[in-house]
């Protein structure tokens, strides 16, 4: 058997593919992107982007009803998106098995929350399987997609960051074809109609009894037997940090940690003296061990935020945590604040915002850089598409005291996944919100990947392209004005025009990623020390390309500049200018 090294999400597009799995879709978004542009290499399954996790997951039910084995990725707040489908498809079931992945991050390495997704399958009431380590997420992978049929009904496979991007050794196998399952017309089960549904939440509740049954025997929960003074449960990753701190101890791993499988837990706890759960986030699995009647401490120790550690767990249960000594000791690491890439061309939108003083609703890209220094012109952000129903409420709500001075800003996979029901809202409704839709043409936040306005699939194949401006004028805005944002005085104008019509408005920055684009607009600019006054409104556009000299004179780092010439044009004393061409 071949081994190979894999992270989570190489390991789950792994086990979708030798499970035989024909059908995947998701949307981007990290901890989870990886997963299916892994699966996107396999020439065995069709994979797409879909322009939400809603879509993702509704498409994905719809190939596992048509006998094709299926699966949606999302990051957890995407589960968000998709929660109305997947409550529904709880009922219904599926023919072939459908596996959706929900990549929670403890911690927000990069997102708005911090939520345990393990609560949905619960309120769901559909199975849940909890990888620890790159194998398992191959295997319960496989393992979710046999459940899905065997039990007739979604299974969520739940990850955390750290699952998903470590690296461990994998055991490859061969891809097996799935099992034939035609498509039947099934009116009772596909139609959930109130008559139908009352029928099957019985069969929910039989099944979510069945599923308890059958996790108190199978593989992926087992009993580690060591020190039987100390007995630990956990789950995903916190088992092997479980293991390290407490070697000799003897554990309940569990991998299907939905339904709680009752029995093997109360025989764990009658041969050991004592019981704690360690788990990170919520006390999923501590809160209804308790209420089985069994003394069980967990979160009276550990914390509720963030991620654990071996030296965490080590610290709240009194012993000395590992060797923490880094070979990295005493190394002076400069600050290094988030700021958008060189060239960027939401630069030079935001810069014109904040020139005219604008009160900005935000949403979830690149663009929310523009909520810290040194531009600072962003006011909120809430969840994917939220700025224009964020701009629509507060103009109705304070109405002629921001009038002229409010905008909501959105980016263009975000408006695609989200935005259009909130333009929509706006026109129904009779608002004159103003917007600005930042289209880089591509989805560039979480690496790069296409979306229905970028003209290209997840395989590479050139599709029908979008056109946001026909959809604003689709929906009902009349006023839609296409702005180069690296013109900056122009941009001012078109906005301060905007801002001013008694109607709403769209204003989209039509500028494609520079990194993406790999483009560049000119050589590097340089500074006439002579001219320069020190007046700071080079770096006020926030380019890291911008540098101060020993004098505290502004110097552009010539490997960063690639000339989108910004900084020339805010340069009041002329002391930035453009290289003379050969």
């Amino acid at each position: 058997m071949k081994r190979t090294i894999l992270s989570g999400n190489e390991a789950i597009a792994r086990g979708f593919y030798e499970a035989g799995g024909r059908f995947a879709s998701a949307y981007p978004g990290t901890p989870s992107t990886e997963i299916l542009e892994n699966i996107g290499q396999y020439d065995e399954i069709q994979a797409q982007w879909a322009p939400n996790e809603k879509v993702a997951v509704e498409v994905a039910a719809g190939a596992a009803l048509g006998g094709a084995r299926s699966l949606a990725a999302m990051k957890h707040v995407g589960l968000n998106v998709a929660a109305d489908p997947l409550f529904s498809l709880s009922y219904q079931g599926t023919n072939a098995g459908i596996v959706i992945v929900s990549a929670d991050d403890p911690s927000m390495h990069s997102s708005q929350n911090e939520q345990d997704n393990r609560w949905y399958a619960r309120a769901a009431k559909i199975p849940m399987l909890e990888p620890s380590d790159s194998q398992e997420a191959k295997d319960f992978t496989i393992l979710a997609l046999q459940l899905s049929e065997q039990y007739d009904t979604p299974v969520l496979l739940r990850t955390t960051t750290r699952v998903n991007h470590s690296k461990s050794v994998v055991a490859l196998g061969e891809r097996i074809a799935a099992p034939e399952k035609d498509y039947k017309k099934d009116f009772s089960k596909n139609v959930l109609l109130p008559s139908n549904a009352r029928k099957k939440h019985v069969l929910v509740e039989q099944r979510t009894k069945a599923l308890e049954e059958y996790g108190n025997h199978c593989s992926c929960n087992r009993i580690e037997w060591g020190d039987r003074g100390i007995g630990i449960i956990t789950s995903g990753i916190s088992y092997h940090y479980a293991k390290e701190v407490f070697p000799t101890a003897s554990i309940l791993k569990l991998g299907l940690t939905h339904p709680l499988p009752k029995k093997l837990v109360q025989e764990f706890a009658a041969q050991v003296d004592k019981i704690y759960v360690i788990e990170e986030l919520d006390p999923f699995l501590e809160e209804q061990i308790a209420a089985m009647g069994i003394v069980v401490e967990g979160k009276n120790r550990l914390p509720v935020l963030g991620e654990l550690n071996q030296e965490i767990i080590a610290t709240a249960f009194g012993l000395k945590p590992a060797s923490s000594e880094t070979v990295l000791t005493d190394v002076p690491i400069p600050a290094r604040p988030p700021v958008l890439c060189p060239g960027c061309s939401h630069r030079g939108i935001f810069y014109a915002m904040k020139k005219l003083r604008l009160t900005v609703t935000g949403d979830i890209g690149c663009y929310t850089l523009a909520a810290i220094p040194p531009l600072e012109i962003m006011d909120t952000c809430l969840c994917m598409g939220a700025s224009i129903g964020y701009a629509e409420g507060m103009e109705k709500a304070v109405g002629d005291k921001i009038k002229g001075k409010l905008i909501g800003v959105i980016g263009d996979s975000t408006f695609f996944h989200s935005g259009i029901t909130g333009l929509l809202d706006i026109v129904y409704n009779q608002g004159k919100t103003k917007i600005c839709i930042l289209d880089n043409h591509i989805t560039a936040m979480t690496g790069h990947q296409e979306h229905p306005g970028s003209g290209v699939t997840l395989k590479g194949q050139p599709t029908h392209k979008v056109d946001i401006e026909a959809i604003c004028r689709a929906v009902g805005i009349q006023r839609v004005t296409r702005v180069d944002p690296y013109k900056i005085e122009e941009t001012v104008a078109v906005l301060r025009r905007e801002l001013a019509a008694d109607e709403p408005s769209v204003i989209i920055a039509d500028a494609p990623c520079v990194i993406r684009a790999r483009k560049v607009f000119n050589k590097p600019y340089f500074v006439d020390p002579e001219k320069c006054i020190m007046c700071g409104m080079c770096h006020k556009v926030g380019c890291p390309a911008i540098e101060k000299d020993e004098n505290g004179k502004t110097k552009i780092n010539d490997l960063l500049c690639i000339g989108c010439d910004i900084c020339r044009q805010v340069c009041k004393p002329l002391a930035i200018q453009k290289p003379v061409d050969d």
